[in-house]
């Protein structure tokens, strides 16, 4: 059976997978779920030099580290940006790339490429303000967010250094062929920040498109569904609702 390396989305690292890994590892799955540099128990190390090819590299290391071969590469949110790039750079090391709620980038471009202008304005003005010009501070969790786990994060997530969204990603095109599940949560905030990747994902020969009736963290909130959505993943495409 194939292993499952989770990449945490911003503001966020390993932590956010306690109770959905817990689930996956029950049937003997191997699971992994690295945390980023500059993050969480990694937080000692963040700077304002941290960017997306940092991130890129950590999980091209796990995989090789770890010797893992034949992977489910699972990224929530702006980790679709570091799982693109990293089955970019090691495309034979992975079965299957899973998009949760994620960026889809091409060749060039930064998170800030994919997502609405006004979400941009705010994020940079929020950067000014009160992230002393390179740290995006975290936003609020939805509104359906279990209690206990707005509690938990509330005391674990800390901000995201700025050069991650703005960096452009360095793609030679080599996972393009990878098959490939979008997994789009239709409860979207105000500026339905993935709708463009959503969109990609829908048009590429090599995705199957999934829409889950969940908010942005399904690992939270839906986790049944997402469990079920990755354990096909490592025999094939999954099932799911389509649109």
């Amino acid at each position: 059976m194939s292993s499952i390396v989770l990449v945490h989305g911003a503001w966020s690292a390993a932590w956010a997978w306690r109770d959905f890994r817990e689930q996956l590892t029950r049937d003997g799955t191997t699971v992994f779920a690295p945390t980023l540099t500059g993050v969480g128990e990694r937080r000692h190390l963040l700077t304002r030099k941290i960017e997306l090819e940092d991130h890129i590299r950590d999980i091209c290391e796990v995989l090789f580290m770890e010797d893992l071969h034949d992977v489910v590469l699972v990224g929530h949110s702006y980790g679709g940006m570091v799982i693109t790039g990293a089955a970019d750079r090691m495309p034979a090391r992975v079965r299957h790339l899973v998009y949760v709620d994620a960026f889809l980038p091409d060749d060039g471009e930064c998170v800030f490429d994919l997502m609405p202008s006004a979400q941009i304005a705010m994020i940079r003005d929020d950067v000014d303000r009160h992230g002393a010009g390179w740290l995006i501070p975290a936003p609020p969790l939805p509104a359906d967010t279990p209690p206990e786990a707005v509690q938990f994060a509330q005391q674990r997530r800390g901000p995201q250094p700025m050069q991650t969204f703005t960096s452009p990603i360095e793609l030679t095109g080599r996972c393009r062929s990878l098959p490939t599940t979008y997994v789009y949560c239709t409860r979207t905030n105000v500026h339905d920040t993935f709708s463009l990747s959503a969109q990609r994902a829908r048009e590429r020969a090599t995705c199957q498109f999934l829409a889950l009736d969940a908010s942005h963290n399904p690992h939270l909130t839906q986790s049944r569904a997402l469990l079920k959505i990755l354990q096909t993943c490592q025999s094939g495409h999954a099932t799911g609702v389509e649109s």
